[in-house]
């Protein structure tokens, strides 16, 4: 019987983002780890693989397609209320415990996990957000950095038909895909899982590459969000919410913090799901670091107004949320308070209108 390995080594195509080595390996780029990758052999993400000396890559292929509001994946600050067009394919550079779509990432490494997938062009792709009234298109649901060959050729059709394009990853990135990524994507949502390499590396990963990749992400220009799963005794202590906070307001305060509420799944099925206190304790903390844009995610029915953008000038409610719905917009017109003229961080208007964003 195939095994969804072997079944995926012919949806790919020659990558772009590795080096040769030597005559046995070669050395690739799409994430954090640059895998030195052998003959016969795939890299940690287990879906960039060596064949005859040459690194192939995932394409042509999609696991999950969906509409969602933009506030979902989540970007507070990218034309609110907008719809995104969401894919996502197989595989992941990371393992964590607590993965909320461990069915498409860790879908090779994990036989508990039964995915399919069917076969699609970038054309096909954009045609489907643009029937569906999307304004965005976003890669998503698996790690979109190890399959950034594909995410680009969509990309780049999508950017002519004059959308707008997002990645939604664990920011483990290399400086050689940001730049290979530069000329086609607009946002950047980060998941910061933590502030101790220690519990990185239980995840898989390392926690400097991660931090380095933000620094660059917001240099290079891509409007940047992140976010962090709180997990009780995990990663909620005061110390590493400060730090957290410290460190993403020393590259900018205007970088919106998403820190949003943990429930058991996957492998961590011990931590009980992240009490609303908790979250009001970490928003008051990123407050405190001087960060301008703090949310509080996933309970909405008790997150009160931590949900809305205020301006950081004068306190006016600008956008009013719930969950995922947008109540109010009164940036709808302009990238300015409309009440003391202070301007607001974001990507807000339609793209022939926007300006470029506060740095």
């Amino acid at each position: 019987m195939t095994t969804l390995a072997e079944a995926l080594e012919n949806e790919v195509r020659r990558a772009e983002l590795w080096e040769p080595l030597d005559e046995r390996r070669v050395r690739c780029f799409a994430c954090g780890h640059c895998c030195p990758v052998f003959e016969g052999q795939s890299g940690v993400c287990k879906v960039r693989f060596n064949r005859n000396g040459i690194l192939w890559a995932p394409w042509g292929y999609v696991q999950s397609i969906q509409c969602d509001p933009v506030e979902k994946k989540p970007f507070f600050h990218v034309r609110p209320g907008a719809t995104a067009l969401s894919f996502g394919m197989l595989g992941c550079d990371l393992h964590c415990a607590y993965c909320q779509n461990w069915v498409t990432s860790q879908a090779i490494r994990d036989p508990g996990a039964i995915a399919s997938w069917r076969r699609v062009t970038p054309t096909q792709l954009v045609d489907a957000a643009k029937r569906s009234g999307a304004e965005i298109i976003v890669s998503t649901y698996n790690e979109p950095l190890i399959t950034a060959e594909w995410s680009a050729a969509i990309f780049r059709e999508a950017k002519a038909a004059g959308l707008i394009t997002g990645f939604v990853s664990n920011g483990n990135a290399t400086p050689q895909v940001l730049e290979y990524l530069r000329p086609c994507l607009d946002l950047y949502k980060v998941d910061l899982k933590s502030f101790d390499d220690r519990r990185y590396r239980d995840l898989g990963g390392r926690l400097q590459p991660i931090l380095d990749s933000i620094r660059l992400i917001y240099e290079i220009g891509f409007w940047l969000e992140v976010v962090t799963l709180i997990v009780p005794g995990f990663n909620d202590s005061d110390e590493e919410l400060k730090s957290i906070a410290s460190f993403l307001a020393g590259i900018s305060r205007d970088i919106p913090w998403h820190i949003t509420a943990f429930h058991p799944d996957y492998k961590m099925t011990g931590p009980p799901a992240t009490p609303a206190a908790t979250l009001r304790r970490a928003a008051r903390i990123g407050a405190g670091e001087g960060l301008r844009h703090v949310y509080v995610g996933n309970l909405p029915l008790e997150a009160g107004d931590l949900e809305n953008t205020r301006c950081p000038g004068c306190g006016f409610t600008l956008i009013e949320r719930r969950g995922f719905r947008v109540l109010q917009n009164r940036l709808a017109q302009s990238e300015a308070c409309p009440r003391c003229g202070e301007r607001i961080a974001g990507r807000w208007l339609p793209v022939q209108e926007a300006v470029h964003p506060l740095r």
